[in-house]
């Protein structure tokens, strides 16, 4: 084994290996920070690059860009918000406001460090447990991701902002928009009114970018508020106290990450907005999320950044891509001659061990390019917005057509921003829509698939991983309704003390 991990440390150990890595996680940082660019596209646009390259190089280039598109997400989230890649989305809840009041530095750099330490426990957690976890992964089956869902939409109740019932309409209302489309089972047509752009379903970055970013804009200029306002150079900083203070929620964010990566196709969007709930949820302050609260941003980019290296133990151990970015990479190995899976372990331990080295080294990679990164983007946010917002606007429109290079698109996010706009308004969050948009097509299509293995509704109570999720899918309602009432309670009687 000594010998192997040796051999593996001489075969990374090259210019062009370290060359890969720094030049993939940069390129990663920089796609990511564009709205509507996901980590997903770039990977994909990096792959013809890898044809004539060492396999070991060729793989780290496309995780270091797979990596730093992860993190770049959360930069334009945090500044204009725009969420650069979907699963940054959370970010947004507390990173925007703290880039409002003048700490941009502080949000985008707490992003980073947790971005960090989530993906140094992610690479640690395919090196050590890589078979245990895919193992465990593969005992779900459709009635265990159908109780996973329903936990993961208990959600909602955390990020349904200052109204439990405003923030649930606002969940039901993107289930709604999922079942646009033809039905996969039937083929018949739901809420298509005969338009064949609409057949496929809403696209994603359109709605994601229109929800988000273009409520902004409109808001500017229906409101012409201060138009011509300089802000002061952002110096904030995330003190050691902060730092300390979030560890924890870093830590258990991670965990969040690791556990829904490496179930194949459940993703980071819904593992950051799930670590983001319990960050709420365990909170001595759990009324300052969504306002600015820093453990926030630590808590979402632990959770989407978790997911990155565990996504890669179902690919290597198993030979099951865990999400689309990893199909990609998988279709890499093929083209090297290389098949993931539990024979390349025996047949190619020392690659395997060459690349386990190379994605540790990322995490640091990460830092670095990280904090070069944020001194020149943090600067955004001293924009003047008259100069900022047509800015936004242009990228808006650019994200949203090139997903598909269709006009229809740009439709789809205008008609999104002026929902996001009125939902702005009358003060119903934008977050549960997302999640339940993203989550109603899995709800739907696990639930279908279980009674298509079986008719009979025990096939959801038969096992144990089902009572598990079942268990903490009611607790965790009990306990977040609970506190809604609370909060709620305390309200009214601040009100009638004050009337008094």
């Amino acid at each position: 084994m000594l010998e192997n991990i040796a051999t593996g440390f001489e075969m990374f150990f090259t210019l062009a290996n370290l060359l890969a890595i720094t030049a993939g996680v940069c390129l990663g940082v920089t796609v990511g920070a564009i709205p509507g660019l996901t980590a997903t596209m770039a990977v994909a646009l990096a792959l013809p690059f890898t044809f004539n390259l060492d396999p070991v190089t060729g793989i780290l280039l496309l995780v270091g860009v797979y990596k730093g598109g992860v993190f770049g997400g959360s930069i334009t989230a945090i500044l204009i918000r725009a969420p650069g890649t979907p699963a940054a989305a959370c970010t947004l809840l507390d990173g925007y406001p703290l880039a409002q009041q003048g700490q941009a530095g502080k949000a985008l750099n707490m992003a980073l460090y947790a971005s960090c330490i989530a993906d140094f426990l992610s690479n640690l957690s395919l090196i050590f447990f890589a078979s245990l976890i895919a193992g465990l992964a593969l005992a779900f089956g459709p009635p265990e991701y159908f109780w996973l869902i329903c936990f993961s939409l208990t959600v909602v109740i955390s990020i349904s902002g200052s109204s439990l019932t405003k923030g649930l309409i606002s969940g039901l209302l993107g289930l709604l928009t999922s079942t646009i489309g033809l039905d996969l089972v039937y083929g018949t047509q739901r809420f298509t009114f005969d338009n064949f752009n609409l057949m496929g379903g809403v696209s994603y970055i359109p709605l994601l970018i229109g929800l988000f970013a273009l409520p902004e804009v409109i808001d500017f200029y229906v409101r012409k508020v201060a138009p011509f306002t300089v802000k002061t150079a952002d110096k904030s900083r995330v003190s050691l106290a902060e730092l300390k203070s979030s560890l924890v929620t870093i830590i258990r964010g991670s965990f969040i990450g690791v556990i829904i990566g490496t179930i194949p196709g459940a993703g980071a969007t819904a593992a950051a907005f799930l670590s983001y709930g319990e960050a709420r949820r365990t909170s001595k302050s759990p009324e300052t999320f969504g306002k600015s609260n820093v453990e926030g941003v630590a808590a979402s980019e632990a959770g989407n950044n978790g997911v990155a290296g565990a996504t890669l133990i179902p690919l290597l151990a198993l030979g099951i891509p865990g999400d689309v970015v990893t199909a990609v990479i998988l279709g890499a190995f093929m083209l090297q001659g290389l098949t993931p899976g539990p024979l390349m372990f025996q047949d190619n331990i020392t690659i395997i061990y060459a690349i386990f080295i190379g994605i540790m080294l990322s995490s640091v990679v990460l830092l670095g390019s990280g904090k070069l990164a944020i001194r020149y983007f943090a600067r955004i946010a001293d924009i003047p917005r008259h100069i900022l917002l047509p800015i936004v606007l242009m990228f808006c429109v650019f994200g949203s057509y090139a997903v598909q290079s269709q006009m229809f698109d740009v439709g789809v996010m205008l008609a999104f921003g002026v929902l996001g706009y009125i939902m702005m308004k009358i003060d119903m969050a934008a977050a549960p829509f997302l999640m339940g948009f993203i989550l109603g097509p899995l709800f739907e299509d696990n639930l279908r698939r279980s009674f298509l293995i079986s008719e009979d509704i025990t096939i959801f109570f038969r096992s144990p991983i089902c009572w598990i999720f079942i268990v903490i899918t009611i607790l965790s309602a009990f306990v977040g309704i609970r506190r809604e009432l609370r909060a709620t309670r305390a309200k009214r009687d601040a009100l009638r003390s004050g009337s008094a």
